[in-house]
């Protein structure tokens, strides 16, 4: 029967890579008192220095302004009609506006009665 290998978290492994770097302890006395291997306690410490540039030299990726200010341009012009169109149909005698709304949809009188009540309050 054979044993389950130990997976250390990253969190400790960091711990454990960065005690070794302040070099307080030999690597021995990180070992034995994290109950892993030394040679375990070096690969940590030489990936953390290794990884250690990548952290403060990374950078956002280059995202094309057009990509982001497409929708919301599209989103304005959308706006834009709504807002031209409750004008025009709030302007309207209130005989007309009751034309808009058929009493065989109560679903449309009730948003048209939301968008009423947004308009004027």
């Amino acid at each position: 029967m054979t044993a389950k290998r130990k997976r250390h978290k990253p969190e400790f492994r960091a711990q454990v890579a960065l005690e070794a770097y302040k070099g307080d302890k030999t690597i021995n006395q990180l070992a034995s008192e994290h109950e892993v291997a030394a040679v375990q306690v070096s690969q940590w410490k030489r990936q953390l220095l290794q990884g250690v540039p990548e952290v403060f030299g990374r950078t956002r990726p280059e995202v094309d302004p057009e990509v982001l200010t497409a929708p919301l341009y599209q989103e304005i012009g959308r706006l834009k009609m709504e807002l031209d169109w409750l004008k025009k149909n709030l302007a309207m005698p209130i005989d007309d506006r009751r034309k808009c709304v058929e009493p065989s949809q109560p679903e449309t009188t009730l948003a048209f009665c939301k968008v009423r009540m947004a308009v004027y309050a």
